[in-house]
């Protein structure tokens, strides 16, 4: 579910004059449509060219875009945007795995038999020597960025060096050899995980081991380590051009497609915690990343249609403890002019454990699409096992969940961003107030229910 995502004022950017010759990504399958949940879709009109443009940019492979996005992004006087630092009292480590799982076949190409992953675990680190802060995106990833997401969000065209902010985890550190709650972070439709960097910094500076998934063909874009027979480019794009809502096969095989992809995470991350490594290239892990993870004490939360995904694995796997859904609809779309969306298990019958729905009282979208989620919303109280919490931060809009609440008011003040659009991004609270009412709302309801 993203409200508003794409504006019907975006273009796709045109492929650079070099890459003619450039093969596309592979075809979406038809018909496919936005970001999951997404009212107002007569202003969102993200166009499948957008992410063949990118094929172009970045059909020289991994090398290619580094090289491409190095020469497009700093040249002098572009704005670096920084994130805000984590307050816990741990350093935090990070390390991203490639993850594949061989007994499904992603459900967006028919080309590739497997569904491939990337996901970034965040974590407190033992020690930090030598093991340098990492860039919230890599080269080829803001390079893709740069081509799609800029131009659905109302973000600046140019003026900014997407590649050159800076994390506060450093990269393989050692873990520290403490058992510690874990929490899987499922972003918005069509966002990549990069975009919850910051809140996943702060759980683990508080203790948290936090994994982040990127969902291939969902999120606007996806950098792999390597190619394979199946896929000769080290990326992927998302196949959205439309908001899924609209088209209710693609809506159910997206948050089908998300809770699928927890469910495996959470299994990998089993094989970790036994000594196994999950990384299907094998490549060497943090000291310690196994031991630091207690999977007797699992949570998830998510964005959007990340929240969507959250609350329903919630109510099927009882290895998910605690959720916490922000502002996700628990209603499928409907499937028809006046019908009502049928609800999910979890908004019709109920769950036993904790559940937490986070909004904002600047919900985007058409009325209807704002009763649709309130209905849905509404549907949980009435269930008397269930043990539900509920909160609204005034002030804000959907994307203050996302690292956008701190990006978007640096780009006002550079003069790169409008004020309205800023405030339709993420809302007209200031970053000192929005950014810490994210952080304790998610930290406090997992430390009442995970810390046991």
């Amino acid at each position: 579910m993203i409200p508003s995502r794409w504006s019907s004022s975006s273009r796709p950017p045109s492929p650079p004059a070099s890459s003619s010759s450039a093969s596309s990504p592979p075809a979406a399958p038809s018909p496919v449509s936005g970001s999951a949940g997404a009212p107002g879709a007569s202003r969102r009109t993200f166009v499948l060219t957008s992410a063949l443009a990118t094929g172009s940019l970045l059909a020289g492979g991994a090398g290619t875009a580094r090289a491409q996005a190095r020469a497009r992004a700093g040249s002098a006087g572009d704005v670096t945007v920084r994130l805000p630092a984590p307050t816990g009292p741990h350093r935090v480590g990070t390390v991203t795995l490639y993850l594949v799982d061989r007994s499904r076949p992603d459900p967006w190409d028919d080309a590739i038999p497997v569904r491939e992953l990337v996901v970034t675990v965040h974590y407190p680190a033992r020690s930090v020597r030598g093991c340098p802060v990492v860039p919230q995106m890599t080269p080829g990833a803001a390079a893709l960025f740069q081509q799609i997401d800029v131009h659905i969000h109302g973000l600046p065209r140019s003026g900014v060096d997407w590649s050159a902010t800076l994390t506060h985890a450093h990269g393989g550190a050692p873990a520290q050899p403490v058992r510690r709650p874990v929490l899987l972070h499922s972003p918005g439709g069509g966002d990549p995980r990069t975009l919850g960097t910051a809140l996943a910094e702060e759980l683990a500076s508080h203790g948290y081991v936090v994994v982040s998934l990127d969902h291939p063909g969902d999120a606007s874009e996806v950098e792999f380590p390597n190619t394979t027979a199946y896929r000769d480019r080290p990326y992927r794009t998302t196949v959205f051009r439309d908001d899924p809502r609209k088209e209710p096969r693609v809506a159910r095989t997206m948050i089908e497609t998300r809770i699928a992809d927890l469910r495996f995470v959470l299994d990998r991350l089993a094989g970790l915690a036994a000594g196994r490594n999950p990384d299907a290239l094998g490549r060497p892990l943090p000291e310690h990343l196994g031991r630091a993870l207690d999977l007797r004490r699992v949570g998830c939360y998510g964005h959007s249609a990340g929240g969507t995904a959250v609350a329903e694995a919630l109510y099927e796997d009882r290895r998910f403890a605690a959720a916490v859904n922000l502002e996700g609809y628990l209603s499928h779309p409907p499937e028809g002019p006046g019908q009502e969306g049928e609800l999910y298990p979890v908004a019709r019958y109920g769950v036993d454990r904790p559940l937490f729905l986070l909004g904002t009282d600047g919900f985007i979208g058409q009325e209807a699409a704002r009763k649709e989620l309130e209905a849905s919303w509404s549907a949980m109280p009435a269930h008397p096992r269930g043990r539900i919490r509920r909160r609204r931060i005034d002030g804000a809009t959907h994307w203050v969940f996302t690292d956008y609440a701190a990006l978007a008011p640096q780009l006002e003040t550079a003069g790169l961003m409008t004020a309205d659009a800023r405030h339709a991004l993420v809302g007209s609270l200031p970053p000192a107030v929005s950014v810490p009412v994210v952080r304790r709302h998610v930290r406090s309801f997992f430390d009442r229910h995970l810390r046991r």
